[in-house]
């Protein structure tokens, strides 16, 4: 069946709330995302801005979705391999429109129930923000033109915490959640360990890891969202995780 690509978010799914998808189909073209196109000049002078603030960012490659069709039956979707300095331009805009950002939580369950999240580092994008472990889709993620969502999951997971989803149990099926132009997709993975024994791990991940991208991990128990500094995605998330899928 096919299915209508577009721009704008009509007919998807209310924002905030966290939804199942049957079918993930995110198709990356060749060529220029449209956005980056047109707004090239702008977002190199941004790009200037942010690294005046913050000389540690890196302007790497990353998948920048251009049109969308969100459902519970399937997301599917075209991207481009775009700058990053393009897609922080696009994000700082007050009204978000011409892209969309796609990214995926590969959802780490203790023995004990709770959630492990991460905070992420100072010279990051997000500093100080917590959130699941995960990274925005980039050119190691793409396999035979598409976007592997499964393999960014278990990439970004394994490379921030050193924690491999493979020794996980992962639920059945996939879920996800919007907001202003940004989808997070998300599986849960059940560990054999508590969160006492994942922290532990962790911690160790943390004194080899050379990128430094966490400060620090912790286990989420509740769904209060003012608990800690929560991404926009995580509040939606955590009601949904502690209401009914724990």
């Amino acid at each position: 069946m096919s299915v209508l690509l577009s721009e704008d978010t009509t007919g998807w799914p209310p924002e905030k709330i966290v939804f199942p998808v049957g079918r993930i189909e995110l198709r990356v073209l060749d060529g220029d995302h449209p956005y980056h196109v047109e707004h090239a000049a702008a977002a190199r002078d941004n790009w200037n801005r942010e690294l005046a603030a913050n000389p540690a960012f890196y302007d790497g490659r990353m998948l920048f979705q251009h049109r969308l069709s969100v459902s519970e039956e399937a997301i599917t979707g075209e991207s481009y391999v775009s700058p990053f300095s393009t897609f922080m331009y696009w994000r700082g805009q007050r009204e978000r429109a011409g892209g969309f950002h796609v990214f995926a939580f590969g959802m780490v369950v203790s023995s004990d129930g709770a959630l492990i999240a991460i905070r992420m580092g100072q010279h990051t994008a997000n500093p100080g923000q917590v959130y699941c472990p995960a990274g925005s889709m980039d050119e190691n993620d793409i396999v035979d033109g598409y976007c592997d969502v499964e393999g960014n999951m278990r990439r970004e997971v394994l490379e921030e915490t050193g924690l491999d989803l493979r020794d996980g149990v992962a639920d059945p099926g996939y879920f996800a959640t919007h907001s202003d132009r940004s989808v997070t997709l998300l599986r849960v993975y059940r560990f054999p360990l508590t969160a006492d024994e994942m922290l532990a791990s962790i911690r160790q991940h943390m004194l080899v890891d050379e990128e430094k991208e966490i400060d620090g991990a912790l286990a989420i128990r509740s769904a209060d969202p003012t608990a800690h500094h929560y991404s926009a995605a995580m509040p939606a998330i955590l009601a949904w995780f502690f209401g009914e899928a724990k």
